[in-house]
């Protein structure tokens, strides 16, 4: 229905923003939707996936059309639903997450939330040979300068908040919790960056 919207985003929140768009405001649930923090009351053009249900309608937003192809392909797998393909995404090592799809390393992709043994294998057998166009990170798509005046401490709750939203658990956060240096100044984006990058070491 949507291929994309273009609009001015107006609040972002863990687990998404609200665009606003011909005086439309458009909840749109992302992957870390703190990326787009720099770009706060400004213009943006966010890929649409429009996910329609019995007892509910979402809508999913991408920064590129790379982004939302490959959130179509992780849906397809059996076993994988929005939620689960948004912390695949959210981690952004889809070079990393491609790698392990074709040398079949269950053991990294369980480590994303939702994702067991039985689906790690669903995901081998559906996507192997299939993803050679995500083997590059499109971590660079939006800047990480880190705005004036911003909490780091706020920042660093906000990415723990986000987190969770992306179904990690609580024991989870309190463990990466303690790996991460508050005192260092970070955007809400870079905590969460840090964050997912320690929890795929776990």
């Amino acid at each position: 229905m949507y291929e994309y919207i273009k609009g001015v985003i107006k609040h972002i929140y863990p687990s998404y923003i609200v665009l606003e768009s011909n005086d439309i405001g458009y909840k749109v649930l992302m992957a870390n939707p703190f990326r787009l923090s720099e770009k706060l009351y400004s213009e943006v053009i966010l890929y649409i996936y429009h996910d329609v249900k019995q007892d509910a309608m979402n809508l999913f937003g991408f920064i590129s059309t790379q982004e939302k192809n490959l959130f179509l392909k992780l849906i397809n797998v059996s076993g994988i639903g929005p939620k689960s393909a948004l912390a695949i995404l959210a981690n952004e090592d889809h070079s990393g997450f491609v790698r392990a799809i074709e040398e079949e390393n269950k053991t990294f992709l369980t480590k994303f939330p939702g994702v067991g043994k039985k689906t790690a294998a669903q995901i081998v057998l559906d996507l192997k040979g299939k993803l050679q166009e995500f083997g590059t990170s499109d971590t660079d798509t939006v800047p990480s300068k880190m705005a004036e005046n911003y909490s780091k401490n706020t920042a660093f709750e906000e990415a723990m908040e986000a987190l969770l939203a992306l179904g990690y658990t609580n024991r989870d956060v309190k463990r990466v919790r303690k790996q991460i240096d508050t005192e260092t100044s970070r955007t809400t984006d870079g905590y969460i960056r840090e964050a997912l990058s320690k929890l795929m070491k776990k």
